[in-house]
């Protein structure tokens, strides 16, 4: 599974190298996932006397324990930052359906057209359409970057680095 989630991430590297794009989805991306939780927070999966389980909580548990198991660092990080943004979700989810959709609608719309402008400046389209499964990278992705940028996970650069050329595009391979 490691390796997998290594090629993901090198693919997402590959479509993500422009600064100003990166700079753009670090703030499309969480709004766009933040949305999503908002939305499939509105079906519950499972009722017990302490609570709820929705879609939205279940779907990021499994995110988060793929991100863990492949790059425990940025799980755990990840861990916290989509911990605190479902607790949130959950919140304005409960405000009933209308509120809830409006908050999707209105963040989903403005994070994907964040992210079209990041990809204007790239100068390529965004990865997921070539490879859905892109879109559970990118806010590993992001939390990555950071650590990279801070001096962290050296391993993790070097596996990305290595294997993203054979995602570039032809006349940009060396």
């Amino acid at each position: 599974m490691r390796n997998w989630f290594y090629e993901q991430m090198a693919m997402y590297s590959a479509y993500h190298r422009d600064k100003r794009n990166q700079m753009t989805h670090h703030v499309g991306v969480p709004m766009i996932v933040f949305s999503v939780m908002i939305a499939l927070s509105q079906i519950t999966l499972y009722t017990f006397e302490g609570g709820i389980v929705t879609l939205a909580g279940a779907l990021i548990t499994v995110l988060l324990l793929l991100y863990i198991l492949a790059a425990p660092m940025v799980g755990l990080i990840a861990l916290i930052i989509y911990s605190v943004l479902l607790y949130t979700a959950e919140r304005i989810g409960a405000m009933g359906m209308s509120t809830a959709m409006m908050a999707f609608g209105a963040l989903f719309i403005v994070g994907w057209i964040i992210q079209f402008w990041g990809h204007a400046y790239e100068g390529r389209k965004p990865a997921l359409f070539d490879n859905l499964l892109q879109i559970f990278m990118a806010p590993s992705f992001l939390i990555a970057e950071v650590l990279f940028a801070l001096g962290l996970q050296e391993h993790l650069k070097q596996e990305i680095e290595q294997r993203m050329p054979r995602y570039l595009p032809e006349g940009e391979r060396a």
